[in-house]
């Protein structure tokens, strides 16, 4: 019997050595399933979306987020002209309202009119400011140029607190809306504003139907123009309102 456990042992030493698994060995982890892979960060799912033709009705599953470059040919050819420098627009979540113009009477930008932009596009959670690109405002002139006598409605400005891949949290995109505008025709009259990269100026523009604004944005340096439909609930900021300034507008900022 000494015998028998002595040979039971040492085979099983040889087993170990050899590549096979020991009969004491810990279970093997089941390999992950792919659909834990990490989700893209523009992967909102899918949603039902419903069509009516002809009396029927006919439903299919979408993706929420849907995404792509500009085409080329739906940028802009000719060179933008300047704006007139009046804007009129309002913080919806400050309550804040600002009616001037961004120019001095020799064309440059008026310096005291963009810290006062800068601090109504500050981020809504703690307060701090940055300053927003001046281009960015230049559009939002061009825009109140096109719908004269009509305020712009801003939903979100700068977002301290957003990832660092969003135009938000680099103080150069806007959320916005007109009253009595439709989204689809204000989203239309942006894409008229993109120049592309080649001429420094490309764009992201989102159209969000469901919380009715559109995004603005310019991309950063090389990057293409890019268009979206988000189809989320997302509100692009808060209610609560800001503890205080972090920094003087118009500062530089890394």
């Amino acid at each position: 019997m000494r015998r028998s456990a002595l040979l039971i042992v040492a085979g099983l030493v040889i087993g170990s050595g050899s590549g096979i698994e020991p009969l004491w060995a810990a279970p093997a982890k089941p390999a992950k399933p792919a659909s834990a892979a990490r989700r893209n960060i523009n992967d909102k799912g899918t949603m039902k979306q419903c069509t009516e033709r002809g009396g029927k009705k006919a439903c299919k599953r979408v993706a929420v987020f849907q995404g792509h470059n500009a085409a080329q040919t739906a940028l802009r050819v000719d060179p933008l002209d300047k704006p007139s420098g009046n804007v009129w627009v309002r913080a919806e979540n400050l309550g804040e309202e600002f009616q001037g113009n961004i120019y001095k009477e020799d064309g440059s930008f008026d310096d005291a009119a963009l810290a006062k932009l800068d601090d109504m596009w500050r981020d809504t959670k703690g307060g701090e400011v940055r300053a927003v690109r001046a281009e960015l405002y230049e559009h939002l002139s061009r825009i109140c140029d096109h719908y004269p006598g009509q305020r712009v409605d801003m939903v979100s400005g700068f977002r301290f607190h957003e990832r660092d891949s969003s135009r938000h949290y680099h103080a150069s995109a806007m959320d916005i809306r007109i009253k009595d505008v439709s989204i689809r025709e204000l989203y239309n009259f942006a894409e008229t504003l993109d120049v592309g990269k080649d001429e420094g100026g490309a764009m992201g523009i989102g159209l969000y139907p469901t919380s009715q604004f559109i995004h603005v944005d310019f991309r950063a340096p090389g990057e293409p123009s890019y268009r979206w439909t988000d189809w989320s609930g997302h509100g692009g900021g808060g209610k609560k309102k800001p503890t205080g300034r972090t920094q003087p507008a118009r500062k530089p900022v890394s």
